[in-house]
């Protein structure tokens, strides 16, 4: 049954139950997606999406909400932040080349996780006290996310193409619901990029192809997490010691200035990721693997894609008898993928 209530209230009720359940911003928006759809399109086109073929078997699905959830008018999107350390701690890890460097979003517990229960508690809220159908989704779904977001208000797109916000950077998560509750929409913000470009400077791969556009072939992000095969060999020397996911360019954005602590314990750091070194995690086995990266993303990635991405983080290591020691203990894994990569490391050294 639909609340009698104002719209106005409605959505200030919302704000108030998304902000109890700790996300950091939250928006309305309508289902249009303007000329996103047309941008996707020309962007999948080109083949920018590598081998993430979800991305085109679903496209149709991107476009439109009403057809991946029925009876959808409105979608609600929701932000939270992330950072459980100060960032400046980030560009001293990326110097160090004994040590290994984790995206800052993957350094506590898996967001899919966290997300995805905040927002069906959100979602069951709202559908009981004011009798909405809603679906909740956390990137794990044919979902623009960030033209949702920004179309709601809570940020722009930056030219790294991720979401940005003049109070928080671009440190936080996006969740959606879509719901058949119609709700008065946010008025988008304006761009505060200006001729800002550090963030297609910094690229150590130059994957940010122009202004707002991304080859995630040449993304580290996507190399050390979403690719499954050989890592190109013309990308390697450039990974250094990132051995899961980039934030060089949310690093280096004067907008991250901003950028605030989570205070979401779920978030804080795991196995002291923020500080490993990569001889220690290139010796962990199958199975310490999947214990202690137990309700954390990377372990998406599978042992076989950790054991390739650090072995390219030694292989750009500083030579040393424990670098060298370590990669040969894995000269003769069961798999060739990471036999190669190995190999490869090995080259570097023994030149």
């Amino acid at each position: 049954m639909q609340s009698d209530m104002p719209f106005s209230s409605v959505e200030e009720r919302i704000r108030s139950w998304a902000i109890e359940l700790g996300f950091s911003a939250v928006g309305f928006s309508g289902t249009g997606l303007n000329e996103a759809g047309g941008r996707l399109a020309a962007w999948l086109e080109k083949g920018f999406h590598g081998e993430m073929h979800y991305m085109a078997k679903h496209a149709e699905l991107r476009v439109s909400p009403d057809a991946l959830h029925q009876g959808t008018v409105c979608v609600i999107s929701v932000a939270m932040n992330y950072l459980a350390c100060d960032p400046l701690d980030a560009w001293k890890m990326l110097d160090d080349p004994e040590q290994a460097y984790v995206s800052r979003y993957a350094l506590g517990r898996d967001y899919h996780k966290v997300l995805r229960g905040r927002l069906k508690a959100l979602a069951e809220r709202i559908g009981n006290e004011l009798g909405a159908d809603c679906r909740v989704f956390t990137d794990s779904a044919p979902v623009m996310e960030v033209e949702f977001a920004k179309n709601a208000g809570i940020g722009w797109r930056g030219k790294h193409t991720l979401l940005l916000d003049r109070s928080q950077g671009s440190f936080f998560f996006l969740g959606e619901i879509y719901t058949n509750l119609s709700l008065t929409p946010d008025e988008p913000v304006e761009s505060h990029c200006g001729k800002c470009e550090k963030c297609i400077d910094v690229c150590p791969t130059r994957a940010i192809v122009e202004p707002y556009v991304l080859d995630a072939r040449r993304c580290i992000s996507y190399l050390t997490i979403e690719h499954p095969g050989s890592i190109p060999v013309e990308f390697r020397k450039a990974i250094g010691n990132r051995i899961y996911g980039c934030d060089d360019c949310q690093l280096v954005c004067p907008w991250n200035k901003f950028a605030k602590l989570t205070h979401e314990p779920d978030f804080c750091v795991r196995n002291g990721l923020d500080a490993a070194k990569l001889v220690a995690l290139f010796s962990w086995t199958e199975g310490e693997f999947d214990s202690r990266l137990e309700g954390s993303a990377i372990r998406r990635i599978g042992h076989e894609r950790w054991l390739r991405n650090i072995a390219i983080a030694l292989g750009n290591s500083d030579s040393s008898e424990s670098v060298i020691k370590s990669l040969e203990s894995n000269r003769c894994n069961k798999s060739s993928l990471v036999r190669e990569h190995v190999q490869w490391a090995l080259s570097q050294h023994l030149k």
